[in-house]
């Protein structure tokens, strides 16, 4: 068990068996969308399904290839959205606009590199 009484979940790895990845990057934006006035909130009212939308097609454009962008449910990070998270390296972002995402794909996607100024960490919470 972890300190916050969660049970412990063995960290995985490549196996030889493995097939090869279908994609080198697979990014999953929340797009849940909770009731008005709940207190944590929602990335759907946070304009998520644009900002899904604004990158799926802007990766299009890039000509970025083996990359899938899709919707997510609740990713539990409501109150931080609108949020996102890239495997296989399991990187979460809060993105807002249309530049944010502009910045995610051009720096992590395209180049392997991070934007320290938009990344979440597990102390961000919740």
């Amino acid at each position: 068990m972890t300190a916050d009484g969660r049970a412990q979940v063995a960290e995985g790895g490549a196996s030889a068996d493995d097939p090869a990845p279908y994609f080198v990057r697979h990014v999953f934006v929340c797009t849940n969308e909770r009731a008005a006035g709940h207190p944590r909130g929602c990335c759907k009212e946070k304009g998520s399904i644009g900002l899904r939308d604004y990158m799926k097609a802007k990766a299009k454009a890039m000509g970025l290839s083996g990359i899938r962008v899709n919707s997510a449910g609740c990713l539990d990070r409501c109150e931080l959205g609108p949020t996102m998270v890239i495997y296989p390296e399991g990187v979460w972002y809060r993105v807002e606009t249309r530049q944010d995402v502009d910045e995610v794909l051009e720096a992590h996607v395209a180049r392997g590199e991070r934007v320290a100024r938009l990344m979440l960490r597990p102390e961000d919470g919740p």
